[in-house]
């Protein structure tokens, strides 16, 4: 080893004083530099490892609130469907009331003319009669000359009548 140490020109003075400086280096480094810088990297690392759980977390409530909404949205769809047909119901039993109302006004209508036109009839029946009368009254004056009394009068305007 003596060889070796004289043929390379190793000096052990200037070889441990560079191991002393080498560890004191080491020393300062490792207290001032890779603690922190460990410290820092753990630091980093929990955020990560929170980071992820709580996008985990998020996507979890995420997917759980879309199937919540798309429950919501097919229920809100159902009552929707359940209001139309409802109010599609309602508006044809209004439709047929409104028809049946019409429909009995028309007939109403129809009994109202029906009772106007008898009662006309009857009136002109009436007038025509009293003409038809005074006419048979007339013509019999002029065929008979004289005037015949009440009781004549009315036995031959119901056999001119009839």
């Amino acid at each position: 080893m003596e060889e070796l140490i004289k043929t390379f020109h190793i000096e052990t003075n200037l070889l441990l004083a560079q191991f002393v400086n080498f560890a004191i280096v080491l020393f300062v480094l490792w207290k001032f530099a890779y603690k922190p810088i460990l410290k820092t990297l753990n630091d980093r690392t929990k955020k990560i490892e929170k980071g992820v759980k709580d996008a985990e977390t998020a996507s979890k409530k995420l997917s759980e609130m879309t199937e919540k909404e798309k429950e919501v949205l097919v229920k809100a769809r159902k009552e929707a469907q359940e209001i139309i047909k409802k109010s599609e119901n309602e508006a044809k039993k209004n439709a047929d009331g409104i028809v049946a109302q019409a429909k009995q006004q028309n007939e109403k209508m129809i009994a109202d003319a029906k009772k106007m036109i008898d009662q006309e009839k009857e009136k002109m029946l009436g007038e025509v009669k009293s003409e038809i009368a005074g006419l048979v009254v007339s013509a019999t004056e002029k065929v008979i000359h004289e005037k015949m009394d009440s009781q004549k009068d009315k036995e031959l305007i119901e056999k001119a009548i009839k």
